[in-house]
């Protein structure tokens, strides 16, 4: 399965719920990513620009996306962003194969 990196920002809303209502997001969204034939590895709750950021597996980019809409789509947050995650043996494939590209800058 592909890996991808969640960053979650909560809309004023969504902090106003979670105040009110305390709660663990990571394990309440996990039934869902489950559903969506995903998996969350891990999660936590951050200091800075986004509140939430999370290690996910997908099938595939079309469930990943779809997990992304209806969360998105929640009226509960400002921002999501979803990021495509390369292993390291993948990061040295990709390296290997642009070797081969025969791309040429511009001069």
């Amino acid at each position: 399965m592909a890996h991808y990196l969640w960053q979650v920002a909560y809309s004023t809303e969504g902090w106003a719920a979670l105040v009110k209502n305390p709660q663990n997001r990571i394990e309440a969204v996990r039934p869902a990513v489950e559903k969506m034939g995903g998996k969350i590895e891990s999660g936590w709750f951050s200091f800075g620009k986004y509140d939430v950021v999370a290690i996910v597996q997908f099938p595939d980019n079309v469930s990943a996306a779809a997990m992304a809409m209806a969360v998105g789509t929640s009226g509960t947050i400002r921002a999501f962003r979803t990021t495509p995650l390369l292993s390291p043996a993948e990061g040295v494939e990709a390296m290997k194969k642009a070797s081969g590209a025969g791309y040429k800058p511009a001069k």
